[in-house]
């Protein structure tokens, strides 16, 4: 899980937010402890810490007094769009400028993105929508 040359807080939060967007975590639930996240990561707790304040400061948890950290109502949501914004911006966008360059047009990327949808459908051996 761990990556090099990536802040330990950054994939922590990472590592939360994919819970949630994947249902594994989910809203209204409690999040893993500073300490847990610590001991299960093999790190310092004030680096499990700033990752959880980190979603913590964007609205993903909330704390419960006395109780611990817990997934805010509407969280999965919230990074459901931040992940779409995102993949529009680093694969949509540079996709179209290619194409542009290319001379492929809406019609033609549209057939490409099928054809490749079912191929990869294919070899997962599922039948092509």
């Amino acid at each position: 899980m761990i990556e090099e040359g990536k802040p330990l807080f950054l994939q922590i939060a990472e590592q939360i937010e994919d819970s949630i967007v994947d249902g594994s975590l989910a809203e209204e639930a409690q999040a893993p402890s500073t300490n847990e996240l610590a001991a299960f990561y093999r790190i310092n707790p004030a680096t499990a810490a700033k990752g959880v304040a980190m979603l913590t400061d964007k609205g993903v948890l909330y704390k419960r007094r006395g109780i611990g950290m817990f997934v805010a109502d509407g969280a999965r949501d919230l990074l459901l769009g931040e992940r779409r914004a995102a993949f529009a911006d680093h694969y949509i966008d540079p996709l179209l400028a290619e194409a542009r360059t290319l001379g492929l047009g809406a019609e033609d990327l549209a057939a490409l993105l099928r054809h490749r949808a079912a191929l990869t459908t294919d070899a997962e051996g599922k039948t092509p929508a």
